[in-house]
């Protein structure tokens, strides 16, 4: 089995809610797609000047935490960082699921005890709503290359 290095990987076979996009079956999948979408577009503004290739989690945590939930289900917590803003995740059927934990490097995150974030407080930013619309979009194109091949 492929080892990957988001937070929560080892359980990573859990199915989405749905089999609308044949080629993601689990969040594995879903996570090899997410690494060729995410872009400094979809980046938060703040930390657009540090988003690379080799760092493509950098900034995409809210916006992909909302992604995860509307395929897997689950809720989406948050983790209050030093400047104010929260880190996103999922926790599904009871798994802790972060993938983009990459950006923190070494960092460990405590992944207890956190607030549960709300979609509308979220997506209250226009910006941010235009990031999630703009992900969702390139990742709902994945359907469209699997119905293609």
């Amino acid at each position: 089995m492929k080892k990957y290095n988001f937070y929560g990987w080892e359980n990573g076979g859990i199915k989405p809610m749905t089999e609308d996009i044949p080629c993601i079956s689990n969040l594995w999948d879903m996570y090899d797609a997410l690494c060729e979408i995410w872009s400094a577009e979809t980046c938060a503004p703040r930390m657009r000047h540090k988003w690379t290739k080799e760092n493509k989690t950098l900034g995409q945590c809210s916006i992909t935490a909302f992604l995860v939930q509307d395929y897997f289900g689950g809720e989406v917590y948050g983790i209050l960082r030093s400047d104010g803003n929260y880190h996103c995740y999922n926790v599904i059927d009871g798994f802790v699921f972060d993938l983009t934990s990459e950006q923190f490097g070494d960092e460990k995150l405590n992944y207890s005890v956190n607030p549960l974030q709300s979609r509308d407080e979220h997506f209250q930013k226009e910006e941010k709503m235009n990031r999630y619309k703009h992900l969702k979009s390139q990742f709902e194109s994945v359907r469209q290359d699997c119905w293609m091949t």
